[in-house]
């Protein structure tokens, strides 16, 4: 038995997956010259960003990026390939590469994240700060570099 789906789907259960996933919809919504694609003079390629988002000046947003409501973006940031959702802050002057921010999360100033790095609910990840392909679990604060993938079960 097979059924026909319009559009196409993609099993996004992994964080790589669901950000290829992610790029893959943003072409086509590009491609499709969508009303869901951002104007804002910030961004760069294929970018959903809600209209409450508040971004700063200097910012860089996309290609490939979607932002939920009321995030905060504020000065000198770089955002590319990532998901940010709604009520997350991500604070001056912090390079966010292939990662994806949770709800209510606080990236510090100074801080690159990368390597397909994943921040749960509520995480806070101090200044200047290096995360490489960190998993990190909802309600921590992060004060220390993760240089290498690893799931964070405890406060560091």
């Amino acid at each position: 038995f097979a059924m026909t789906l319009e559009g196409f789907w993609m099993d996004v259960g992994q964080p790589k997956d669901f950000l290829s996933g992610m790029c893959l919809y943003l072409a086509a919504q590009g491609r499709k010259k969508s009303e869901l694609m951002s104007k804002h003079e910030s961004v760069v390629g294929n970018v959903i960003m809600d209209p409450s988002v508040r971004v700063g000046k200097n910012c860089r947003i996309g290609p490939n990026v979607t932002i939920g409501p009321n995030a905060v973006i504020e000065d000198g940031v770089r955002i590319s390939r990532s998901t940010i959702m709604a009520d997350a802050t991500i604070q001056s002057h912090s390079w966010v590469n292939s990662s994806i921010v949770g709800w209510g999360s606080t990236v510090g100033r100074w801080v690159r994240m990368e390597g397909v790095s994943v921040l749960g609910e509520d995480v806070r990840i101090g200044d200047e700060l290096y995360i490489n392909g960190g998993t990190v679990l909802p309600h921590k604060s992060i004060s220390a570099s993760i240089p290498e993938p690893a799931i964070i079960i405890k406060y560091l």
